[in-house]
């Protein structure tokens, strides 16, 4: 582990405060603790060679005017240390947010984030990696958000010691050794020297245990991670577990992984315990050869008394914040693990954009758009091979498109391409107006982009919200009249007048109070809220029962007049509403199975 990883220097502004007030500090601190020992050292000699209380009353005072001091500072620096933690734990929760919800900046936009989430979707590692279909195109892979839920929680919330209590304490390291060798050195030459040839061993012990113990550290959180992340999915699935009497195989899974935690977590105390017990006994066999040394020359008259004791006093704080760093770091490694993971998952961001693409910002114009894609090739890290490959495909202003093919062939990844959850690997996405001719599609802010986009996912989300407010996420601005024409377009406004509370009904998470079929409206409504001139559908109507699938097929008729529409579904059971039918089959676009004008 670095002693201080310069992308957080980098992510959090409050960092840089930090460690500029951490500086400051310890200077003072190194100050105050040389006053301490001369002034300690005088009082004694004092006493010993008979002065009164008169005389020495001015360096008592000084003594607990230092005392005071000192500790005044150390809770300063500390409470301040806190606060900086705070803040750069803050930065990079939302830093990490807007990455994987396409928030865009990591600003506080809560009220916009639920509708772009809701509606557009993610710039980043965006829903892609929420679900894990980055490794499927369908999302047979493992999901993710309650890792992310343990990474933006519990594992940030572990940097406060770093912060704290590890970066302070690293700056006393440097800061108190050095000035103590310093004063020690013009005191009394020999002492200096062994301080100089001891103090070494400490540091390198330390490192020696850190390498030991940074795979440790590194797999615990790991562990906590994969608990977290389980945990959450279970809890969020135990009503079907329990339909299904999978219950106590789940909780078997959870007692498993909880015990192979603890069993980490004790092994890394151990370490820790046992490099704390080796750095103790260095630093106490080092001050002790000093103070042997110092009593022997002291017994024959060689060091006068008020000089060994300031170098008896100081010799001890000089190893003292050492012994303090191996501490700390021990203390503050999950953190830091976490933080790694979240560069990590930041770094993502930029991954598969092709090389030489522009980067200016463009604001698409109101009117029609062409969307081309252009020999795009799309490989996600966990797959071995690309979920596309060399898709050419052309999108016409006003026409309806239909993608079919076998699950896992491609259609939702080309989905996530349109909505910029992800990044091409190679190719080129473009799209033209008669204004601005052809411009690449991540040269466009994804937020702009997305204003253009309405997307009907298969499974959409709805909050522990009214109706009314599930749908106004479309258009966050919308009165209650406009949100009841939009459900009225989508056949919802029957079957919400009949719930106990219509429009002001609460549906529970994930909307819970409704059917498939019903939530699929919802989600139709919301697009016709947002009005937008591209809508994006993936398969709307899978798993529907007849009567919910023709609501939802009248519903998607009306929606796609007078749009430009991209419908995803296995069959062609679509085509009677698309312009044209294409089939994906392994990543590739076979070409065009009908056409019509």
């Amino acid at each position: 582990m670095k002693p201080l990883d310069p992308r957080l220097v980098r992510t959090a502004r409050a960092v840089r405060v930090h460690l500029v007030v951490t500086v400051v500090s310890g200077l003072a601190i190194t100050a105050l603790i040389l006053a301490q020992a001369w002034l300690l050292a005088h009082i004694i000699a004092g006493v010993a060679a008979g002065s009164g209380s008169r005389d020495l009353a001015w360096a008592i005072t000084a003594v607990a005017a230092v005392a005071v001091a000192r500790a005044a500072l150390s809770y300063g620096a500390e409470t301040a240390a806190l606060r900086s933690a705070a803040r750069a734990k803050s930065q990079l929760r939302r830093r990490l947010v807007a990455h994987v919800t396409g928030t865009g900046t990591g600003t506080d936009t809560s009220t916009d984030t639920r509708a772009d989430t809701a509606t557009a979707g993610a710039q980043g590692s965006g829903p892609v990696w929420l679900s894990g279909q980055a490794g499927t195109d369908q999302g047979a892979g493992t999901p993710r958000a309650g890792e992310l839920v343990t990474l933006a929680t519990r594992g940030l919330d572990a940097l406060d010691d770093y912060f704290a209590r590890y970066l302070p304490q690293l700056v006393l390291a440097v800061l108190v050794p050095l000035a103590v060798l310093v004063v020690v050195f013009g005191a009394d030459m020999l002492s200096g020297v062994i301080i100089a040839v001891t103090l070494p061993l400490i540091p390198i012990f330390m490192a020696l245990v850190g390498w030991h113990t940074q795979a440790r550290t590194e797999r615990q959180w790991r562990l906590l991670n994969r608990l977290g992340g389980h945990f959450l999915d279970v809890v969020e699935g135990l009503p079907t577990l329990a339909i299904f009497r999978r219950a106590k195989a789940q909780a078997e899974i959870i007692r498993r992984i909880t015990d192979e935690h603890r069993r980490t977590t004790m092994s890394t105390l151990r370490v820790a315990f046992l490099s704390a017990l080796v750095l103790e006994l260095l630093a106490t066999l080092s001050v002790a050869l000093v103070a042997v040394e110092i009593g022997i020359r002291l017994m024959y008259g060689m060091l006068d008394y008020q000089t060994a004791l300031m170098v008896l006093i100081l010799a001890p704080e000089a190893y003292l914040p050492l012994r303090e760093v191996g501490a700390r770091f021990h203390a503050s490694m999950e953190g830091v693990a976490a933080a790694e993971q979240v560069f990590t998952e930041l770094d993502r961001g930029g991954r598969g954009r092709p090389a030489g693409t522009p980067r200016a910002a463009v604001i698409p114009p109101p009117g029609p758009m062409r969307i081309r894609l252009e020999r795009v090739t799309l490989h996600y890290p966990d797959r071995d091979a690309p979920a596309l490959r060399d898709v050419d495909l052309r999108i016409e202003p006003g026409r309806r498109l239909l993608l079919t093919g076998p699950s896992g062939s491609g259609k939702s990844s080309l989905l996530a391409l349109l909505l910029r959850f992800t990044e091409p690997t190679s190719g080129m996405i473009q799209v033209h107006d008669d204004r601005a001719g052809w411009t690449p599609l991540d040269g466009i802010p994804a937020d702009a982009w997305r204003r253009r986009l309405a997307w009907v996912p298969q499974h959409p989300y709805l909050f522990d919200a009214t109706v009314a407010e599930n749908i106004a996420l479309g258009s966050p601005e919308a009165g209650l009249d406009e949100v009841r024409r939009a459900a009225r377009l989508a056949e919802a406004d029957a079957f919400i007048a009949a719930l106990p509370e219509g429009y002001d009904t609460r549906l529970g998470e994930r909307g819970a109070r409704l059917s498939a079929g019903q939530r699929q409206r919802v989600a139709l409504a919301r697009a016709f809220l947002r009005d937008a001139p591209i809508v994006l559908l993936d398969e709307p109507t899978a798993h529907l029962d007849p009567d919910n699938a023709a609501a939802v097929r009248t519903a998607v008729a009306r929606l796609l007049e007078g749009r430009t529409g991209v419908i995803v579904a296995h069959d062609t059971g679509w085509a009677d509403l698309a312009d044209e039918v294409v089939r994906v089959e392994e990543g590739r676009v076979l070409g065009e199975l009908e056409a019509r004008s």
